[in-house]
C-alpha cells in the first residue's frame, strides 16, 4: 500500500467531489483506491500503481474544476481513459471552443478528443466524414456545426438527409401517407435541430424553406447552393446514392457525412457506399476522414463497454476466420 497527498488548496473541492461525493466514489470504484479531504489536500491510498494513476486523474480534474467546467460521470470515465494512455494533460484541450448554443442557453462543445478533432476538420474542410460507433456525437456535432453557420449567415439553408430504409423496414410496409412512413426514419434529426433552435423557430423556417430535412431519395436531381447538408446513416447507402448525393453539392456549400460501418442494414450483397467512399476518396485535398471509437462515446459508460465487447468479438471471430482461410489454403 502506499499514499500520496495533492494540494487542492485553490480548488472547489464540492464541485470536484460532486453531489453525495458521487464523483469521488466513481474514481475510487474504477481505479481501487480510497481518496479523503484533509483540509485543503487530498490523500489517495491504494497501490502503487493505482494511487499514481488517481493521482493524475484527480489533478486532471481539479484542473477542469478551476476552469469552470462540470464533471459529471462522461467525463470522469474519459479523464481515467486518458489516465491509464498517459495523456491527461490532454483533457484541458476538449472542450475549449463552443459550437454552438442550445435554444435554451446551453452551449454544445466538444467532450472527447476525437470530438475536438471533428469539429476542427468540419472547419477547415468542405466535405467530411464522421465514422464510428452510436453515441460518439457525430450527427449531433453536425447539426450543431450546421445551425451555427446559418445562424452566422454563413449558409442559407440547412439541408439533413438519411437513407429512408433501415433496420430491414421498407416503407412501403409502414401504414400512412409518405411523410408519415418517412418521420419515424427522421425523428432523431428533427430532435437534434428542436434542441438547437426550439420548435416554433424549427417549424418557422421549415415553412420558409430555410431548413429540410428529408429522405435522400430527395435530393436526386438537385444541385445544392449556399446550404450545411448533412448525410446521416450514410453506411446505409448505396454506392450509386452516395456518388449522387456527393455531386449535389454546389458552390458555397458544406457537406458532413455520417454512419457506422458495423451496423449496415443493406441487402446481402449490397455494397455499402459509405465504405467504398472512404477508400475511393481518401487523400483528396478538402475532404476529411474522422474516426471515432469506443473512447469517444457520450452515452452511458456501459455503451461504450458494450462497444468494446462487441469490438472484441468481431475481432476475435475476424481472426478465427483468418485462420481457417490460410489453413484451406495450405
Amino acid at each position: 500500500m502506499s499514499e500520496c497527498i495533492i494540494d487542492v488548496s485553490d480548488v472547489n473541492v464540492g464541485l470536484l467531489f460532486g453531489d453525495f461525493d458521487a464523483n469521488i466514489k466513481l474514481i475510487e470504484k474504477e481505479l481501487g483506491v480510497v481518496v479523503s479531504a484533509r483540509g485543503g489536500s487530498l490523500k489517495i491510498t491504494g497501490d502503487d500503481g493505482t494511487v499514481a494513476l488517481g493521482q493524475r486523474v484527480l489533478m486532471s480534474l481539479a484542473e477542469a474544476v478551476k476552469r469552470g467546467e462540470t464533471l459529471n460521470e462522461q467525463k470522469i470515465m474519459y479523464a481515467i481513459t486518458l489516465a491509464i494512455e498517459g495523456e491527461e494533460s490532454k483533457l484541458t484541450q476538449v472542450s475549449a471552443d463552443c459550437v454552438c448554443v442550445t435554444a435554451k442557453g446551453k452551449p454544445i462543445k466538444s467532450k472527447t478528443l476525437g470530438q475536438k478533432q471533428y469539429i476542427e476538420a468540419m472547419n477547415q474542410n468542405t466535405i467530411v466524414f464522421g465514422i464510428g460507433p452510436a453515441g460518439t456525437g457525430k450527427t449531433y456535432l453536425a447539426v450543431a456545426k450546421a445551425v451555427a453557420a446559418f445562424r452566422k449567415k454563413e449558409v442559407s439553408r440547412i439541408i439533413i438527409t438519411r437513407p429512408a430504409v433501415e433496420a430491414g423496414e421498407k416503407l412501403g410496409f409502414l401504414h400512412g401517407d409518405l411523410q408519415n412512413k418517412v418521420d419515424p426514419y427522421l425523428r432523431p434529426l428533427h430532435d437534434a435541430l428542436y434542441d438547437m433552435i426550439g420548435v416554433e423557430s424549427y417549424n418557422n423556417y421549415v415553412e420558409k424553406g430555410a431548413i429540410e430535412v428529408a429522405p435522400l431519395a430527395y435530393m436526386r436531381g438537385r444541385t445544392l447552393d449556399n446550404a450545411y447538408i448533412i448525410l446521416d446513416e450514410a453506411q446505409n447507402t448505396t454506392p450509386e446514392q452516395m456518388k449522387m448525393f456527393l455531386t449535389r453539392i454546389g458552390f458555397g456549400s458544406k457537406a458532413i457525412i455520417t454512419g457506422d460501418v458495423t451496423q449496415i442494414d443493406l441487402p446481402d450483397g449490397k455494397r455499402s457506399g459509405l465504405v467504398e467512399a472512404s477508400k475511393i476518396l481518401a487523400g483528396i485535398d478538402d475532404i476529411a476522414f474522422c474516426a471515432f471509437s469506443h473512447k469517444d462515446v457520450v452515452r452511458h459508460p456501459l455503451v461504450m463497454k458494450i462497444i468494446q465487447a462487441y469490438e472484441k468479438h468481431d475481432n476475435l471471430l475476424a481472426a478465427r476466420n483468418k485462420r481457417k482461410t490460410q489453413k484451406g489454403g495450405k
